[in-house]
């Protein structure tokens, strides 16, 4: 097979359509594509192989939250990630599995009541503003007429 070359049609995943698409080479970085440009968004990106990016997800933190999940319920069925499940070793992240989670206990106080009666501030008619005495007739003459 020869060498890509600038403008040439090239299969790739696409990070604006995220599916693989058509794209033209735009830049060749020792004899491979180093950068592409999408026929079908004209969006440019590093050429990935047709290998989509990997997932946003955390995977620590999805293990560390299953494992609080299966301390308050142990029945509950564990939250899966859009990826495969990871086995993380609980001892490493300082959580020790023999001890039981701690209970929360909450006081509350008794409530008290507060009786204040709140007068609305009187509401004052607005006042209308007062109109100038002058009349049209009086003013003073505007236009042609009275540039002579």
């Amino acid at each position: 097979m020869r060498e890509p070359r600038l403008g040439d049609d090239i299969d790739d995943f696409c990070v604006r359509c995220k599916r693989i698409m058509n794209h033209a080479i735009v830049s060749v970085v020792n004899g491979e594509p180093a950068k592409v440009r999408c026929r079908t968004c004209h969006n440019d990106h590093d050429f990935r192989h047709e290998q989509p990016p990997p997932p946003k997800v955390d995977l620590r933190k999805q293990a560390l939250f299953n494992e609080a999940l299966k301390r308050l319920d142990p029945s509950a069925a564990p939250v899966t990630a859009a990826v495969a499940d990871v086995d993380i070793d609980v001892t490493e992240l300082g959580v020790d599995e023999a001890e039981p989670a701690p209970e929360i206990e909450l006081e509350i106080e008794p409530e008290i009541e507060i009786d204040l009666e709140i007068a609305p501030p009187p509401v004052e008619a607005p006042q209308p503003k007062p109109r100038k005495a002058a009349s049209r007739a009086a003013a003073k003459p505007r236009g042609r007429k009275a540039a002579k």
